[in-house]
């Protein structure tokens, strides 16, 4: 099998063209190991191949059609906003699961372009991101391996991202649920008030009463 070739820090083909993978979908956050990795309000993850000269997609040819690796990055990979990194940059950025564990990122680790778009699969992080030297991953595409012959095709990232451990995530939402248990009791005292101020005998008593309650805690 043949890998694509590249040019360091020369991204146009011989055609002229400047292509590259984008992520077109924000991802949703946070994120959480054994949690599905969505979009932003849980919306599918889509990704383009556009021609930077001209910034339109690329619906033609093979590279419409290419098949991509879905990969883990260092948080801390391209912070000065290089766009022009070499495929050796990119490569030597990519996470893998520490010894002894199991692959960082599980589920559909490929998708295939079509007509220059595509949409991820069901992704999740058996990992967090609190080893790593950035403490924060990116999500990466590159090209398959034994495609794209001669043809330089630029990477994409998203922004680096926190993954915290799924015990984080039930914590916060017994918080939450502790939270609105306090509020729902808080009005049920309240309410309890004004249905005794409408039996009390002296309207002064019952508004002392109100007031004593409600500050409660």
């Amino acid at each position: 099998m043949r890998e694509c070739r590249s040019s360091p820090k020369r991204l146009e083909g011989p055609d002229g063209r400047n292509l590259q993978l984008h992520f077109r979908s924000r991802l949703s956050l946070p994120l959480f190991t054994a949690g599905k990795v969505e979009g932003e309000q849980g919306a599918a993850i889509h990704i383009v191949l556009i021609d930077g000269n001209t910034g339109r997609v690329v619906t033609s040819g093979p590279e419409s059609a290419v098949k991509l690796d879905v990969i883990v990055l260092e948080g801390d990979f391209n912070n000065e906003d290089d766009d022009n990194w070499t495929r050796e940059e990119f490569e030597s950025h990519v996470v893998k699961e520490r010894e002894g564990k199991r692959p960082l990122l599980t589920g559909d680790l490929q998708v295939t372009l079509k007509e220059g778009v595509g949409t991820l699969g069901e992704l999740t992080f058996t990992d967090n991101s609190s080893w790593i030297r950035s403490r924060k991953f990116r999500l990466g595409l590159k090209v398959a391996s034994g495609c794209c012959e001669g043809i330089r095709v630029r990477e994409a990232k998203t922004d680096a991202f926190t993954v915290k451990d799924h015990r984080g995530e039930c914590e916060l939402i017994i918080r939450t649920k502790t939270f609105y248990s306090l509020v729902c009791m808080r009005v049920t005292v309240v309410c309890a008030c004004f249905i005794l101020s409408k039996d009390a005998k002296s309207e002064v008593f019952a508004l002392q009463y109100t007031r004593s309650t409600i500050h409660l805690h």
